[in-house]
């Protein structure tokens, strides 16, 4: 399995950036998929998810309303829509697939979100 996450970068307070996590080594559209991030000094957070069709996606309170998660399971690959970023949403964003147990785990991208 790997999963290699790209997208992050530094943006200023209400910019968007549109994170992507390439999947291989399992059939991608038979899985759920999640993105989750870890801000410095805290725990890993959930931020979204959705399922193997895509017809159906879920949010962390935090980020409703403002971040789109979509897959296209012709090129293996999760995407997250970030728009009206907030310095709070600065934090290494983790691509999962849930494979079992506790999932399967890309290396991150860094969001920096400041003036």
């Amino acid at each position: 399995v790997q999963l290699v996450e790209s997208g992050g970068g530094l943006v200023q307070p209400g910019g968007s950036l549109r994170l992507s996590c390439a999947a291989s080594g399992f059939t991608f559209r038979n899985y759920n998929m999640r993105w989750y991030r870890q801000a410095p000094g805290k725990g890993r957070d959930y931020v979204a998810g959705i399922t193997p069709d895509g017809d159906t996606t879920a949010f962390a309170n935090s980020v409703k309303g403002r971040f789109t998660i979509s897959r296209d399971n012709d090129k293996n690959t999760v995407y997250l829509q970030m728009n009206s970023l907030k310095p709070e949403d600065t934090a290494m964003y983790y691509c999962v697939a849930m494979l079992g147990g506790s999932g399967s785990w890309g290396q991150g991208t860094q969001v920096t979100v400041s003036s």
